[in-house]
């Protein structure tokens, strides 16, 4: 850091293992990438290239270049997993990842019916190419899943292999987790806490009020996702205390007399 300031909370070290933060980029240009990682990178975990971004992005073997020079990896969005899955194309999703030196892959059955053991198998087949993380639930706002089921999916995915599981919130983190209103669904939240470890979930968390949720309820190194480009200092910042939200939250109530 820039200067010593005491009481500050102790992040972990990249590359991380929790404390995750999971960055969501929905078309930033090569300069564009080249720009936020100049002052982000040391903040930044991986990279979601949104739903099917991917596919049109222009020269998306030199942007990937770019977070591959910084260490970073870089996963497609799920709904591009879906994409391919429901034309029947699977295989070419392997091989597409392997032809962009992509290694970590997103499972995801938010925008079609997947039956679950079927899910299940992707995973477990993809950990043989890669890191997966696999994500639980709808993007569907009518779709309601109870906590029990929640739970269960979560579980069972991470012993299909994954390495995380990403809580669903969508990129305005409106449906999921939370509420239409982007309220926290915090009995959900916290049931799901008392069974699944919470350094296994990302938790999709593209607003600052959500954020805030996360680093009260889980302390400053909770796995977040969906952060905007451009909200990873502000969110770095708000882990260690160095924000209004947080100011007060790791001080020594006795020492700052």
């Amino acid at each position: 850091m820039n200067f010593n300031l005491t009481q500050i909370p102790e992040r972990t070290a990249q590359p991380r293992t929790y404390g995750l933060t999971m960055v969501m980029d929905k078309g930033l240009s090569v300069e564009e990438t080249k720009n936020f990682l100049s002052i982000a990178h040391p903040h930044v975990d991986v990279v979601k290239l949104g739903f099917g971004t991917s596919y049109v992005t222009p020269v998306l073997k030199e942007k990937l270049e770019v977070y591959n020079q910084y260490n970073i990896p870089v996963y497609f969005g799920g709904t591009l997993f879906e994409a391919f899955l429901i034309r029947n194309q699977f295989d070419d999703y392997i091989s597409v990842c392997k032809d962009y030196g992509i290694t970590y892959m997103e499972v995801s059955d938010g925008s079609i019916e997947i039956p679950h053991a079927e899910k299940c198998g992707y995973i477990e087949k993809l950990t043989k190419h890669g890191t997966v993380l696999s994500e639980v639930g709808s993007k569907d706002a009518t779709h309601i899943i109870p906590p029990y089921k929640w739970i269960e999916l979560m579980r069972a995915e991470l012993e299909a292999g994954s390495t995380y599981v990403i809580a669903e919130a969508r990129e305005a983190g409106n449906v999921g987790i939370y509420r239409g209103t982007g309220e926290v669904r915090e009995g959900l939240v916290q049931e799901i806490l008392t069974q699944i470890p919470g350094e296994r979930i990302i938790w999709e968390a593209p607003q600052k009020a959500q954020q805030l949720y996360f680093i009260e309820l889980v302390g400053q190194n909770a796995n977040l996702g969906n952060i905007a480009p451009s909200e990873v200092i502000p969110l770095e910042s708000m882990r260690i205390g160095l924000r209004g939200d947080t100011f007060h939250m790791f001080l020594d109530k006795q020492s700052t007399k």
